[in-house]
């Protein structure tokens, strides 16, 4: 989300206030611009350290599949998998064994195993000389992102974070009318093929099964979704 459409929920939380004359005492009101800073500045700037762990590699077995984000993988294109950085983030990735780097584009998710960080493409494991060792130590770092990367509090990316997705709209205010419907649910914007959808959400969750209850009790109220990773 960026500055604009903060200031916009800002705005809109005030107003809903206003509208419905709920009274804000001073340490509501103090809380809220404090959250807002916070959040606001709580982004990693190119150069930053994003995390530092273990890297493993894929290729042969999933040479020609379809990666999270819809592509083609091509174990031979300077790609990665991260189980949370938004796609198309590019990162450095930095073998601590033997300060060998590459720069990698996220299009898939995973790795799953306990411990590692980031999974990279056959290509990109050669980059850093961890073809024969499977996995290597490395630390990444933020090249560029169309999307603000968080270390830290909500949104961070050391947290995969599930949501319950009701809907998408191309405007904002046919999302904010949908979303006054539901009670809990709330308007994130997000980014297709480079133009802003507003996206109606229910609840956070820390997994997918955490979700499924509360999608279910929905269908029987008779509103549709899906359960979706916020960070995808």
């Amino acid at each position: 989300m960026d500055l604009i459409d903060k200031l916009t929920d800002l705005f809109q939380f005030f107003q809903n206030a206003m509208l419905f004359r709920l009274p804000l005492p001073i340490h509501i009101i103090t809380a809220v611009l404090i959250a807002f800073i916070i959040s606001s500045c709580a982004t990693t700037r190119s150069g930053s350290v994003l995390d530092q762990g273990e890297a493993s590699w894929y290729g042969p077995g999933f040479h020609g599949k379809m990666t999270a984000n819809g592509e083609t993988y091509n174990q031979n294109d300077l790609t990665a998998a991260h189980r949370t950085l938004p796609f198309n983030t590019v990162v450095r990735v930095i073998n601590m064994d033997n300060g060998k780097t590459v720069t990698v584009r996220i299009n898939d998710r995973g790795p799953y195993a306990h411990g590692r960080i980031i999974d990279l493409s056959k290509e990109a494991a050669r980059h850093i000389d961890m073809i024969n060792s499977g996995v290597a130590p490395v630390r990444l770092e933020l090249v560029r992102s169309e999307q603000p990367i968080r270390t830290s509090g909500p949104g961070s990316i050391r947290q995969e974070e599930f949501t319950i997705q009701l809907a998408a709209f191309n405007r904002r205010s046919d999302a904010e009318a949908y979303a006054r419907q539901i009670r809990r649910s709330r308007v994130a914007t997000g980014l297709v093929d480079g133009q802003k959808v507003y996206r109606v959400h229910y609840g956070r969750y820390r997994s997918a099964s955490e979700a499924r209850s509360d999608l279910e009790r929905l269908k029987q109220n008779g509103h549709e979704g899906y359960i979706r990773q916020v960070q995808n």
